[in-house]
């Protein structure tokens, strides 16, 4: 139903542009318009969301695979995967370059090399995955299949996105791990770092609301349960010396299970092989192999 405003709707809009246009002229660090230089972080999604069915192809794929055809159907991920990738790493260094932010230059043809040894990484990371999967399947009596686990188990989104994404960490890309791993946050509710280092077999049973800081270190064989917090004391970005480099958030040895809600917090605090950490208990100390803490440890 027209109401006979349409030209003063118009212009009223016009007047809050204005309005929104000129809050940008400030120096707030939120106000930067060189989206030419930096990532797009739908083209990055894009690009995972091509690398997670060459992981898991017979899970992804629309149409029947076999040994025949399995090759063109990789190459229909890659090489667009390829594509986007270099481009945004491209972007993404050359706009902390222009920043100020980069310790050197990244030589010519950087990018290139660096999606390529993701590539040749993956038939690793594929073993790998299939070690959390089986601790998935092996860990959760509700599991009826090792596909139900695949196709349906958070923590399996989490992490496959984690270890692509570290992947690119190592190799010092700025920005565009974060976005992958920040976007299986925001699927599953699950948020790694993309800085921590995670053995193999790893398990977060349910998922919800658990966060693995940026230095975590963890081993095999490790279960979490939903809720838990492997987190850093809280500090002030000028009390670190190196984002890199302080250990800012705990160390879980092989063989340990941390119950609901529990937080273990400190760059020192070491979780000794074999242990069972309850719910919600709070940690800021270490604890030997073996041990059972349950309630609120001193």
């Amino acid at each position: 139903m027209m109401d006979g405003r349409g030209p003063q709707r118009h212009q009223d809009l016009e007047d809050v542009i204005d309005v929104i246009a000129g809050s940008y002229d400030g120096d707030d660090e939120i106000n930067n318009l060189e989206s030419a230089d930096l990532p797009n972080k739908r083209a990055v999604i894009a690009a995972f969301n091509h690398i997670m069915p060459v992981l898991y192809m017979g899970f992804y794929s629309t149409r029947a695979l076999n040994r025949t055809n399995l090759r063109y159907a990789l190459s229909e991920h890659l090489y667009p995967a390829q594509d986007i990738l270099v481009e945004q790493i491209c972007r993404a260094v050359r706009y902390q370059e222009r920043m100020g932010r980069a310790q050197q230059p990244k030589p010519e043809g950087w990018s290139e090399e660096v999606v390529l040894r993701l590539f040749k990484k993956i038939p690793e990371l594929r073993g790998v995955l299939n070690t959390d999967v089986r601790a998935a399947f092996d860990g959760d009596p509700a599991a009826s299949s090792i596909e139900e686990v695949v196709f349906s188990y958070p923590s399996i989104q989490a992490i496959s996105a984690y270890r692509v994404a570290h992947e690119l960490f190592v190799d010092d890309v700025p920005m565009i791990p974060r976005i992958i791993t920040e976007h299986a946050h925001s699927r599953t509710g699950i948020d790694i770092n993309p800085g921590a280092r995670i053995g193999e077999s790893f398990f977060i049973d349910h998922g919800t609301g658990v966060v693995i800081g940026a230095t975590a270190i963890i081993g095999k064989n490790v279960k979490l349960y939903q809720g838990v917090t492997l987190g850093a004391l809280s500090v002030t970005r000028g009390e670190v010396n190196d984002s890199r480099g302080d250990k800012r958030h705990p160390t879980i040895e092989d063989d340990v299970t941390i119950y609901a809600g529990a937080s273990i917090h400190g760059g020192e605090t070491v979780i000794g092989r074999g242990s069972v950490i309850g719910g919600n208990v709070w940690l800021t100390k270490s604890v030997p192999p073996g041990s059972k803490i349950f309630g609120r440890a001193k």
